[in-house]
């Protein structure tokens, strides 16, 4: 007789793991199907790539140093105005206590003036705006209430604005973050595709670099020696402060590039521009943006002098010192340092300078 038992059923567990690794290898095999074997890019190809995120990353840098240099603007107001708002509260605290004597002096003689008794304990605003009312007070009355009611509306006015700072504070740290990551994720794809690149065609990048730099050194120094300064091919000094800031700026050669740093050991472009003229006393604005919107506006190469600030690129993110001869003196990115180059060779085309 046959037997009409139900087959045994795979356990839930089984079924589970069964499931699940069929799915994975579904998944792998479509991948496998659909990914088409990546093409390892040349060194030329890896280093236009990386010369193309540097760039970008200036451009956020420029961005990042300007919502900071925001940040610290609006702490220092803010701190103003809430120091404003301390001292204020203080004098109405006094103007109360002026108006209370007041009234504890008229309560002693008979009776405090219903007008004063009101104030005293409703809203100030609401009753002194009925004209009416001050027809019930002495002068003196009238005075101190006046004065509260001024310095009651000064106060909220100063809250007002100290609130809507603190918007546009958390805002700009926003703002920051958000500059920050981007340099940090253009720098880090950057490095992702130098990693790419064999021992061997780093080295050769490194070579190129290094040659160029040397190269463009030795366009700009014309003495012999080896000087580091270039000749100024009769070019001179746009001012004294403005030898000031270009000799400070020299003092800085072979310093390294820092995203958002300021000095005195490390720059980037707007960093190295703020800080030469800081030495010769001289304050400036944080970003080559802003930078190039100061002082007396060259348009002309050959209008330059020596120390003058001198603006590449459209949208006028990076900026150097004119060196003389048709030479810079420049942070020019990550990955270098503090050199003369060429303005030909910056990468951008220059826009105009700036004598400040």
């Amino acid at each position: 007789m046959a037997s009409h038992r139900r087959p045994k059923q795979p356990s839930r567990t089984r079924v589970t793991v069964l499931t699940t690794a069929a799915a994975a290898a579904v998944a792998l095999s479509a991948n496998a199907a659909n990914a088409a074997p990546s093409e390892k890019l040349s060194k030329d190809e890896v280093k236009a790539k990386v010369d193309k995120l540097y760039e970008q990353a200036e451009q956020a840098t420029e961005k990042y140093n300007g919502a900071k240099e925001k940040q610290q603007k609006l702490q220092k107001e803010i701190s103003t105005i809430q120091d404003k708002v301390a001292r204020g509260q203080e004098e109405l605290n006094k103007l109360r206590d002026g108006l209370g004597s007041l009234a504890t002096a008229q309560y002693r003689s008979g009776g405090i003036d219903a007008s004063v008794q009101l104030f005293l304990s409703s809203d100030p605003d609401d009753y002194l705006d009925k004209a009416s009312t001050l027809d019930q007070l002495s002068s003196q009355q009238v005075d101190a209430l006046k004065k509260i009611q001024d310095k009651q509306r000064e106060l909220a006015q100063e809250r007002a604005e100290a609130t809507e700072k603190l918007k546009d504070l958390s805002a700009t740290r926003t703002e920051l973050g958000n500059k920050k990551k981007e340099v940090q994720a253009k720098l880090g794809e950057a490095q992702r595709l130098l990693n790419t690149l064999t021992a061997k065609e780093k080295q050769q990048l490194a070579e190129q670099e290094q040659k160029r730099a040397q190269e463009s050194q030795e366009r700009a120094s014309r003495s012999t020696g080896g000087s580091e300064r270039p000749d100024l091919g009769g070019s001179v000094p746009a001012s004294n402060r403005a030898q000031a800031a270009f000799s400070a700026a020299q003092t800085r050669l072979g310093s390294p590039y820092v995203y958002g740093a300021t000095g005195p050991s490390s720059f980037d472009c707007s960093g190295l521009t703020s800080w030469a003229y800081a030495q010769a006393n001289v304050s400036i604005p944080r970003t080559s943006e802003a930078q190039s919107q100061i002082g007396t506006r060259i348009t002309s190469v050959s209008d330059l002098k020596v120390g003058d600030l001198v603006f590449f690129f459209n949208d006028l993110h990076h900026v150097g010192l004119y060196a003389g001869n048709g030479q810079v003196l420049h942070a020019p990115r990550t990955g270098t340092v503090v050199r003369y180059e060429s303005m030909n060779t910056i990468g951008g085309p220059f826009m105009w300078g700036v004598r400040v």
